[in-house]
This record gives C-alpha cells, structure tokens and sequence, in this order.
C-alpha cells in the first residue's frame, strides 16, 4: 500500500481540544501515534495504541515510522511541522505523496500575534538543536527577530550575546507555553533580563537596538579588516568586496575557499544569505583557530574547516558551486584538481601578489582560457602632518567558468 498512509498533525499547547476536524480525525483513526513526550501526554490515559516516542538519534525514529510504511501512522508535532519543525525532516525521507500535513499556528505566527507584529516584517531563526553563534548573523539595528529556544537557558545566552555585540539596550520578550492555560509573557532588555524561572517551552522575541557608538555589519561582502582576527593573512576590504562580486553567490550554493587564510572569503560567501555553505580549506594550525573564532563571531559558526594543504586536502570533498584560491595557486596540481570537481556552469576565482602566481595563473589561461583583473588600491595614510596616498599590493584575478 502505498496511499497516504502518515499524517502529520501540528498542535498546540491546548492539546487534542484545540484540534479541527480533519485533524481529530487522523489522530482518532491512526493506528500508530509518533511523538514527543509531552505530544504523547496528551492522549487519555486509556489509549492503548502503539506509542512511538522520537530518540536521539532522530534518524532511528524515522526508521521506525517506514518500517511501518502501509499502516495508519499518526505524527503529533509542534505548530506548524514544516516550520522548522519535524515535518521538514520527514519529508526528506519519505514522498509527499504518502503523507497528509495538517499545520498549527507556528511559534512565531502565535509570536506576532502577542506582539502585533507583522510575519513578513521579522526575521525568523531556531537555536534548537543549533549553535547559538547563528544569531550574530541577524543582528543590526531596528531588527525584529523571532527566536525558537532550545530551553530555559537559551534567553539568557542570546541576551548574552546582545550584550557583547554592543546591543544591550536591546527588548526581549519571553512567551512561554503559548496556546496553553499556563502562557506566560516575560519582558525586559539585554541588559537586565530576569532569567530565573523560565520555563524549557519558550520563544524569543528581539528589537534590536545598538548601544550608542556601535557601529553595525553589513550583510554585503566588504566587512572592515577589523572584524577579523587575523596574521596578516587577510584579503583586504576592497578586494574581498570586488571577490565576492565576482563569485556571485546565490542562496544554497556551496564555495570551496582554498588557502582561506583567515576564512574572511568563506564567512562573507556564507553572510550573503543564510543557505549558501562554504568549506574553508587552510593548512596552518593558528589560522585554522582564527578561522572558526572569526566564523563564530559573525554568525557562520556552521563554517565546515578542513586542515590540510591542497591539494590533497580537496579529496573527497563535496562537489562545489565556486572555488576560490587566495593561497597555495602554485601547487602541482591544484588548478587540474579544483577544475575537476567543479561543477558545470561552476565558477573559479584566483587571488595572486605574484609574479610566481601570475605565472602559474597565466598556463591555466593557455589550457581552458579565461580572464584577468588587476586590482589596484590605494588608501590615504598619514605623512607627517599631511595624508599621502599608500598603494596595496597589486591582486591578479583570474576568473574561469566551468562552461
């Protein structure tokens, strides 16, 4: 059999009561019921049908539900199921079209509703089950940001983080248990949040706003040299601006940032929208830390890091949508390697200061063509009481696509 034989059914703090029809039929009829602890609570105490409850991990919990492909399987989820929720994990794993989907309202549509804020004007993220450095990715001021918690201690490190970033002044908004008898509102700022008693089911509001003197990062690649830990291995602000440019990333996209440095190509990639990916591939042990400390703090801590010199590093990496090389173009074999695992349409950008790498650079034009750009900056420095112009060192790009 293979109909429509799994529901998934979003619901509320108010439990079976605040089910529709359609809903309260599927849970009513199913023979197997999946669900969370608390979802399984909610059932009489005299339901005797077979009980899944999710283990960690999920994944041997989804196993379970298709061995019992064919037979009437009722999954209790939070909300709405494809808001990062339980549904987007089944539908990876099982087709559309052996599954009914019957949403909630999810913890931000409740959110708004509390708040009078509107859905489409909000930045909507999870901290459950993800590393809290992504909400440095969402800060800047006069954003309004929906936050799903991954418990009691999650308000406190996201005021945590506020706090650090300069945005102490920020209001946050608790709402715990929404839906349910026992819904509670907590407000206070960054600054001074009470966070004692808060309970484990809990959403997040934030209007940010930056303490004064702060001054915010853009989304758009160029971020100041400073926002950087680095040795000196950095691509400076305008050239980095002029590389992201040229690689063009689009949401989902996966950049292979090779000799990455201090990872300032690979953060800035994944800054762009927060479904591109990047892996950032570097040989030297300081740079690899200053790599993941800088990803953290500018909110890319999903940053995968290889350690390792190309190009015996690449191997067995996922396929990539661009490569960029700041470091290492004159390794043997390196350009055959990265030129192979391209994807089709792929684009291939090369940062060099010289005359090796122009060289290098140049036989790749003569094997499959090409282009080149020279990059040249200049920035006003101080010259006694005067300011006098102090150039760059000069950047040769090479761009190729992969047609």
């Amino acid at each position: 059999m293979r109909g429509k034989w799994l529901a998934v059914v979003g619901i509320g703090e108010d439990g079976l009561a605040g089910l529709g029809a359609i809903a309260c039929s599927l849970v009513a009829g199913a023979e197997i019921i999946v669900g969370g602890d608390r979802h399984l609570a909610m059932l009489p105490t005299d339901d005797e049908r077979e009980k899944i409850s999710w283990s960690s991990p999920i994944s041997s919990s989804i196993d379970a539900i298709i061995q019992r492909r064919g037979r009437s399987v009722c999954v209790l989820a939070s909300g709405d199921p494809l808001c990062y929720g339980v549904g987007a994990t089944l539908i990876r794993h099982i087709p559309i079209s052996e599954m009914t989907i019957i949403p909630a309202p999810s913890a931000f549509s409740l959110a708004c509703s509390r708040l009078g804020w509107s859905l489409t004007e909000v930045e909507t993220l999870s901290l459950c089950g993800r590393p809290p450095a992504l909400l440095q990715y969402y800060i800047y001021p006069g954003a309004r940001l929906l936050i799903l918690s991954a418990g009691k201690d999650t308000p406190g490190v996201v005021a945590e983080i506020l706090r650090q970033r300069g945005f102490g002044s920020s209001q946050i908004t608790v709402l715990e248990r929404m839906g349910g008898v026992h819904e509670r509102i907590i407000t206070g700022t960054a600054a001074k949040l009470e966070t004692g008693d808060i309970a484990d089911l809990n959403a997040i509001a934030v209007h940010c706003l930056a303490d004064a003197g702060i001054i915010p990062l853009s989304r758009l690649p160029g971020l100041p040299d400073d926002a950087y830990h680095h040795d000196g291995q950095l691509t400076k602000r305008e050239v980095r601006a002029v590389t992201l440019s040229t690689l063009a990333p689009t949401p989902g996209q996966l950049l292979w940032d090779v000799g990455a440095g201090c990872g300032s190509i690979s953060i800035e990639w994944m800054r762009t929208h927060p479904r591109c990916q990047a892996i950032a591939i570097e040989q030297n042990s300081t740079r690899l830390q200053y790599i993941a400390d800088n990803a953290a703090a500018l909110g890319t801590p999903n940053l995968k890091i290889v350690a390792g010199k190309a190009p015996s590093a690449l191997k067995d990496l996922p396929q990539p949508d661009a490569i960029f090389i700041g470091g290492g173009v004159t390794a043997d074999g390196l350009f055959d390697i990265c030129w192979q695992a391209l994807r089709p349409d792929g684009l291939l950008v090369a940062n060099v200061v010289t005359i090796e790498g122009e060289q290098t650079l140049y036989k790749w034009y003569e094997k499959v063509g090409g282009s080149f750009t020279r990059i040249a900056i200049q920035r006003a420095e101080p010259i006694g009481k005067f300011l006098g112009w102090k150039a760059m060192a000069n950047v040769t790009q090479f761009v190729i696509r992969n047609s």
